[in-house]
């Protein structure tokens, strides 16, 4: 697998710190968003992301993120294939970023 389709939780935490202009993009359903996310982060489902294809394509780096990392990687490979070249997967999802970064966001 291509390392680059993958971003670590501490690479993204360090980007978030330093300010960097991303679009953080939650494809889980709404009732896991209503658990906990991401600061910052748009909800967009798996399901709509075809149909918010050209909000995804602005130019900004896009970083996409699930439960547990499966469901973020296969949308981007899916934005890839469409031209979307600036995005990656959280590496492990919000589960990951919970054990590692945010131990205040809960785990399910």
């Amino acid at each position: 697998m291509d390392n680059n389709l993958e971003i670590a939780p501490s690479e993204l935490k360090q980007t978030l710190d330093r300010g960097e202009q991303l679009l953080l993009i939650d494809v889980r359903e709404p009732w896991e968003f209503g658990i906990t996310s991401i600061p910052g982060a748009k909800l967009i489902p798996m399901g709509s992301i075809p149909a918010n294809l050209q909000a995804l394509d602005s130019g900004e780096p896009v970083v996409c993120y699930c439960h547990h990392g499966m469901r973020s990687l296969d949308v981007t490979v899916w934005l890839r294939s469409q031209g979307v070249e600036n995005v990656r997967s959280l590496a492990g999802g919000i589960d990951r970023w919970s054990l590692e970064i945010d131990q205040k966001v809960p785990r399910y």
